[in-house]
């Protein structure tokens, strides 16, 4: 009884999806985060601020640049803006926030950060881009 009832194995049925688009980013959104990504050396798009982080991505990528020794940046709080929050996905075609900016460039997101804080790879990043001191002796 139990052999055969394994042993039938449903036929997938194929279906065709249609797979519609939905942009987020208008021309006007677009600018204002060009504008906003170009005018500050260090800008993070995350949920809350950097202040009062209101998840715990948000917060960790906070405590990265801090324990870093970057205190001047900027955040964006996408939480405020629905348009945005969806805008900047589009916009750096990553799919998570927070999104962290240096100098213009998405760097990534909190995995990204981390990785890059835990590997050492940060601070050497952010000595090169100007965004902290270089360290006597360090490497170029």
């Amino acid at each position: 009884m139990f052999r055969t009832a394994f042993r039938q194995v449903a036929t997938p049925v194929l279906r065709t999806q249609t797979v519609a688009w939905r942009r987020f980013l208008s021309d006007d959104l677009r600018s204002q985060i060009d504008k906003a990504v170009k005018d500050h050396d260090v800008l993070v798009f995350m949920k809350g601020n950097k202040e009062q982080p209101q998840c715990g991505f948000s917060r960790a990528v906070v405590q990265i640049l801090q324990a870093n020794g970057v205190d001047d940046f900027k955040t964006v709080n996408v939480l405020a803006d629905e348009k945005v929050r969806s805008g900047i996905k589009e916009y750096s075609n990553w799919p998570t926030i927070p999104q962290v900016y240096v100098k213009g460039e998405f760097v990534g997101g909190c995995d990204i950060i981390m990785g890059m804080h835990q590997s050492g790879e940060l601070q050497q990043f952010l000595e090169n881009e100007g965004i902290l001191p270089k360290e006597e002796g360090a490497k170029q």
